[in-house]
């Protein structure tokens, strides 16, 4: 199965569809204009597909709702988390400013710019005013 983004005007991911093989491949090959005709024939007044890899084989990431496609990069990003998080040039991925630590949990403290320990609420770290055992 071939799956297709549909793009907006600003290429934001609208939807990810998924088009029969006998649609997109013809004496064994792939092309992925048959599956972006097919979908404009399917829906006429749809905005721009471009094909996505669920294995990712292609255009970095599996394309997502909301996700962003970069046509200089030929990529899809996901959306940042973050203001100061930028994308993966390779994978469309999210990365932080700062590496994430190898060990332990974390989490990001975007007004400082870095990692902190993640401590559960209700354990004594999360609280100072109780007693450690």
């Amino acid at each position: 199965m071939a799956h297709f983004a549909e793009l907006d005007e600003n290429n934001t991911v609208l939807r990810v569809l998924v088009v029969s093989n006998d649609v997109t491949t013809t004496d064994g090959v792939e092309t992925e204009q048959d599956g972006i005709d097919f979908l404009n024939n399917l829906f006429p007044d749809s905005g721009t597909w471009v094909q996505t890899s669920y294995n990712h084989n292609m255009r970095g990431s599996f394309a997502g709702t909301n996700w962003t496609y970069d046509p200089k990069l030929d990529i899809f990003c996901e959306p940042l988390p973050f203001p100061s998080w930028t994308h993966n040039e390779s994978t469309g991925r999210a990365q932080a400013p700062v590496p994430f630590p190898s060990e332990g949990d974390w989490i990001w403290n975007e007004e400082e710019q870095k990692w902190d320990e993640w401590v559960p609420k209700g354990t004594p770290e999360d609280d100072p005013s109780k007693d450690q055992v």
